[in-house]
C-alpha cells in the first residue's frame, strides 16, 4: 500500500512540476509540446496526476526546452517503528 502511495505521489509532483515550470514560462501547453517536438497532447498527460507514464527522458526534454535542468536526489523512507 505505502509504495502505491509513494508513487501517487510521484506522479502528482512530476505533474505539478510539469504544469508550474511551463506557466512560469508563459507558455501553452501546445506551445511547450512544441518546442519538445512532442504532440500537444503528450504535455497533457504529463501534467495529469493519474499519468503513470513519466519518464527521465521526457522531464529532460522538458527541461532543455526550457533552458534548465533535472536533478534528482533520493531521500529516506520515514517508516514508522514496529514494536515487538
Amino acid at each position: 500500500m505505502m509504495a502505491i502511495l509513494e508513487e501517487e505521489r510521484a506522479n502528482a509532483e512530476i505533474a505539478r512540476m510539469v504544469y508550474d515550470l511551463r506557466t512560469k514560462a508563459g507558455l501553452s501547453q501546445a506551445a511547450l509540446a512544441r518546442r519538445v517536438g512532442v504532440p500537444g497532447s503528450v504535455v497533457c498527460r504529463l501534467e495529469d496526476a493519474d499519468y503513470e507514464g513519466n519518464s527521465l527522458a521526457m522531464l529532460r526534454r522538458i527541461a532543455a526546452a526550457l533552458n534548465l535542468r533535472v536533478e534528482l536526489r533520493c531521500l529516506r523512507l520515514r517508516r514508522k517503528l514496529q514494536h515487538a
